[in-house]
C-alpha cells in the first residue's frame, strides 16, 4: 500500500447507505457513543482517499488516526476494545468464543442467503424460504433472554438486527409462530443506538404492514 498523506483528527467510517455490514458497524458506533464522521460511499465510485487507504476498497472501512481497519467483524471487535464501555463481548474466553462462533454462523447461514436474495441470484423464492425456515428454527432461543443468548446487548445482536430489519425488503414476512423473534426485534429496533444507526435508505425499508419501529 502506498504512503498515506491524509490523516484525520476524528475517527472516520466509510460506509454505504444500504449495506448490511456497514449497518452492523454503525450500530456499534452508536452503542459506544463514538464521535465519528460517517462518509457515505457509492461502491461504483469510491473516493480517492478510500482507494489509497484500503487496497480492496471494501466497505465498511474504519480510520482511527494511523490505523485503517476493514472487515465488519474486525472493526466491531476493535471498537469494543478501543471503547470498552459498554462491553459488547463477554469477559470470559469460552463465552467470547461462543459469541464469535454465533456471529460466524449468522454470516454463513443467514447473510449468505440474504445476499443472494438481495442480488437476485439463483432461486430467490427458495432462498427466502430457507432463510425464514432457519430463523423460525430457533424462534424459542429468542425468548430465553432479553437479548440473543444473553441478558446484555452484544455483538451478536449487532449482527442479527440489520438482517431482521431488512426482512420487508427481502419480501419475507414473519408468521404468527415467530412471536419470540418479533418481540426480540421490537426490543432491538426501539433501542436508541439502533435508531441512530439507520440511514435514510434503511428507514425506507419500513412498510405499513411491517413490525419495524422508527422515531
Amino acid at each position: 500500500m502506498g504512503s498515506i498523506t491524509t490523516k484525520r483528527s476524528v475517527m472516520t467510517c466509510f460506509s454505504e447507505e444500504d449495506n448490511i455490514y456497514c449497518h452492523q458497524v454503525r450500530i456499534v458506533l452508536a452503542e459506544k457513543g463514538v464521535n465519528v464522521e460517517i462518509i457515505d460511499v457509492k461502491p461504483e465510485n469510491p473516493p480517492e482517499e478510500l482507494i489509497i487507504l484500503n487496497p480492496y476498497q471494501s466497505l465498511p472501512t474504519l480510520v482511527d488516526r494511523d490505523l485503517v481497519v476493514y472487515s465488519a467483524n474486525i472493526i466491531m471487535e476493535y471498537l469494543d476494545e478501543r471503547f470498552p464501555h459498554p462491553p459488547l463481548l463477554p469477559v470470559y474466553p469460552v463465552a467470547r468464543a461462543k459469541t464469535r462462533l454465533m456471529m460466524s454462523r449468522i454470516d454463513e447461514d443467514w447473510y449468505s442467503l440474504a445476499d443472494k436474495i438481495d442480488r437476485n441470484i439463483g432461486d430467490v423464492a427458495k432462498h427466502r424460504k430457507d432463510l425464514l425456515d432457519s430463523i423460525l428454527s430457533i424462534n424459542d432461543v429468542f425468548s430465553e433472554n432479553k437479548f440473543f443468548l444473553s441478558e446484555e446487548f452484544s455483538l451478536v445482536d449487532c449482527c442479527i438486527a440489520p438482517l431482521l430489519w431488512r426482512l420487508p425488503k427481502y419480501k419475507i414476512e414473519l408468521p404468527k409462530q415467530a412471536s419470540a423473534v418479533k418481540a426480540y426485534a421490537k426490543r432491538i429496533f426501539e433501542r436508541e443506538s439502533f435508531q441512530v444507526s439507520l440511514t435514510n435508505t434503511e428507514k425506507a425499508f419500513v412498510t405499513k404492514d411491517s413490525e419495524q419501529v422508527t422515531v
